[in-house]
């Protein structure tokens, strides 16, 4: 008898771990595919484009005529807007375009300061945590209650 009992105990046990993970592989699933994470991950990649896109001929085209950037430029950006736009209408499900907005200002100061302090070699500077509280201020504003 007592080994029947361990039996059904550890079948039970093997039935609520199943459903554990099932539920823990749903929650996650949930996470990945919620329209606000999906939003904030494309734009900052397509971001990482248009930053390369804008600043990076500065430093690797810059013996290069203008026109021989702006086609490059152009090319980059195009990846840019292959992500902007979809991620754009997935987060306009969500967000009013106020906040839609200061979500991509503040995306693009988060990939802006490590790319000119790490590819730009730009010294890191105050200025960027100042921009960055004036930021925060305007967050607190867009996404407050009415």
């Amino acid at each position: 008898m007592p080994a029947t009992k361990m039996l059904a105990g550890m079948a039970r046990s093997c039935s609520l771990n199943a459903n554990l993970t099932k539920h823990s592989a749903k929650q996650t699933m949930n996470l990945i595919s919620h329209p606000l994470l999906v939003t904030a991950l494309m734009l900052a990649v397509s971001n990482l484009f248009m930053t390369f896109a804008w600043y990076g001929h500065l430093k690797n085209l810059s013996s290069s005529p203008w026109y021989v950037a702006a086609l490059v430029s152009w090319c980059i950006a195009l990846f840019e807007y292959l992500l902007q736009v979809p991620a754009n209408r997935i987060g306009y499900t969500e967000l009013n375009l106020g906040q839609l907005k200061i979500l991509q200002e503040v995306i693009t100061l988060s990939v802006f300061v490590p790319f000119a302090v790490l590819y730009m070699n730009q010294p890191l500077k105050w200025d960027y945590l100042y921009a960055a509280l004036c930021m925060l201020g305007a967050v607190y504003f867009m996404f407050r209650s009415p």
